[in-house]
C-alpha cells in the first residue's frame, strides 16, 4: 500500500513537473517568436526607412544637378547678355564717331559752299579757271623742264670753253641739290653717289661731304648717268675717311 502511494505521488509529481516544464517552454516559444517578430518588424522598419533614405538621396541629388544646370544655363545667358551690352556699346561709340565726323564734313563743306558762293563765280566758270589752271601749271613744268635741259647745256659748252682756253673751271650747281654717298672705294679714293642728270648734277661738278654737319671731304664729278654718277675725291680736301650715308652738297651753289 505504501509502496503504491509511493508510486502514485511519483507519478504526480512527474506529471506536475512536465506540466511546469511545458508551460515554462510555452513562455520561452512564445518569447522567442515575439522577440523573432519584434526584430523583423525592425528590420523591415530598417529596410523601409533605408529605401526612404535612398529615394530622398536620390532626389535631393537631382535636385542639386538641376539647380547646377539652371546656374551654369544662368551664367551662360549672363555672359551672352555682357558681351550683347558690349557689342551695343562698342557700336554706339562707333555710331556716335561716324556722326560727328560727318557732322564735321558737313560743316565743312557748308564752310566751303559759303566760301564759294561768296565769290559770285558760276560753277562753269569755275571749271573754266581749273582748266585753265591746269595747262597754265603743265605749261610752267614744261619750262622748268626745258630751263633745267638749257642750264645743262649751257654749264656743258662752259665747261667745254673753258678747258679750251685753259682756265680753271668752276661749275655751279643747283643750290638745292642733296644727296648722299652709295658706294665708296678707298683704295682708288672714289664714290658713288644716288644722284645724276635727272637731279642737276653736272660732269666736273665739285660736292662737298659732310657729316652730322662736318665737313669730311671734296670730290669732283667724273662719270655722270640718269641718276647717279661718280666722283673722285680732291687731293687736300680730305679731312677725314669717306663713308657710306654720308650727304653731299654743291661746292658752288648756283645763285
Amino acid at each position: 500500500m505504501l509502496i503504491r502511494i509511493s508510486l502514485i505521488v511519483a507519478i504526480a509529481a512527474a506529471l506536475f513537473a512536465g506540466g511546469w516544464n511545458i508551460v515554462k517552454v510555452r513562455e520561452e516559444i512564445t518569447t522567442l517568436v515575439t522577440d523573432r517578430n519584434a526584430q523583423r518588424d525592425g528590420k523591415i522598419a530598417a529596410e523601409s526607412e533605408k529605401d526612404k533614405a535612398k529615394k530622398e538621396q536620390a532626389k535631393a541629388e537631382k535636385d542639386l544637378a538641376q539647380a547646377n544646370q539652371e546656374l551654369t544655363d544662368a551664367k551662360s545667358e549672363h555672359d551672352k547678355a555682357v558681351a550683347t551690352a558690349a557689342a551695343q556699346t562698342k557700336r554706339a561709340d562707333e555710331l556716335s564717331d561716324k556722326l560727328a565726323k560727318t557732322t564735321q564734313e558737313r560743316e565743312d563743306v557748308q564752310a566751303k559752299l559759303a566760301q564759294y558762293e561768296a565769290t559770285g563765280v558760276k560753277p562753269e566758270e569755275v571749271g573754266k579757271l581749273n582748266r585753265a589752271l591746269k595747262t597754265a601749271q603743265e605749261t610752267i613744268e614744261a619750262i622748268n623742264q626745258e630751263k633745267i635741259v638749257l642750264e645743262r647745256l649751257a654749264n656743258h659748252y662752259k665747261t667745254q670753253l673753258v678747258a679750251l682756253v685753259g682756265e680753271d673751271p668752276t661749275i655751279q650747281l643747283r643750290a638745292d641739290l642733296r644727296g648722299k654717298i652709295l658706294v665708296v672705294d678707298p683704295k682708288w679714293d672714289f664714290v658713288v653717289l644716288n644722284i645724276g642728270q635727272e637731279q642737276g648734277v653736272l660732269e666736273n661738278g665739285e660736292l662737298l661731304v659732310s657729316r652730322d654737319g662736318r665737313l669730311v671731304a671734296k670730290v669732283v664729278v667724273r662719270s655722270l648717268e640718269k641718276d647717279r654718277c661718280i666722283a673722285n675725291v680732291v687731293p687736300g680736301w680730305k679731312l677725314g675717311e669717306v663713308i657710306e650715308g654720308d650727304e653731299v652738297s654743291p661746292a658752288h651753289p648756283a645763285s
